[in-house]
């Protein structure tokens, strides 16, 4: 087993003057910083007081769900002699609140649209996606369930 190390800067932007004098006395705004990439300008979802222009945590976690089971699935139909031309998907995820503030995802749906280059794969293309789905770091680490729905065309 190697294990992998990763690092991330948070720095929170949205003191007004008077820091967290109250609830709203401060922006939600932070700034993420990974060393040699672009930043990333976040805020708390508009529905907890945030700014609706940011990346919010739960959009930044969806997208990171959709993005690994992608890269995932490209490598293998890589390895399996597929070619895959185009890759798309408009992945929706379900969020809880609870009476006491807290919340929890419940379940996220993966859409991908795959157009590959041979019809003679297509049954082979879209069974990859559930290989996929079982080796996504991402997924592995949710408890609640991560489902795909793929659509695959040829062109």
């Amino acid at each position: 087993m190697r294990l992998h190390h990763y690092s991330s800067q948070l720095q929170w932007t949205g003191n007004r003057g008077e820091g967290t004098v109250d609830y709203r006395s401060y922006d939600r705004s932070y700034t993420v910083s990974i060393n040699g990439k672009a930043d990333i300008q976040g805020s708390a979802d508009p529905v907890f007081r945030g700014d609706h222009s940011k990346w919010n945590p739960e959009e930044l976690f969806l997208a990171s769900l959709s993005a690994c089971h992608m890269l995932w699935y490209l490598h293998l139909c890589s390895d399996a002699g597929i070619r895959v031309k185009s890759y798309e998907d408009p992945a929706t995820g379900i969020m809880e609140d609870r009476e006491d503030g807290s919340g929890r995802f419940t379940e996220v749906k993966l859409y991908p649209h795959v157009t590959i280059s041979d019809s003679d794969n297509l049954d082979k293309a879209k069974k990859l996606h559930q290989h996929a789905h079982e080796r996504c770091f991402i997924a592995n680490s949710c408890n609640f369930p991560v489902r795909h729905e793929a659509e695959i065309r040829f062109g």
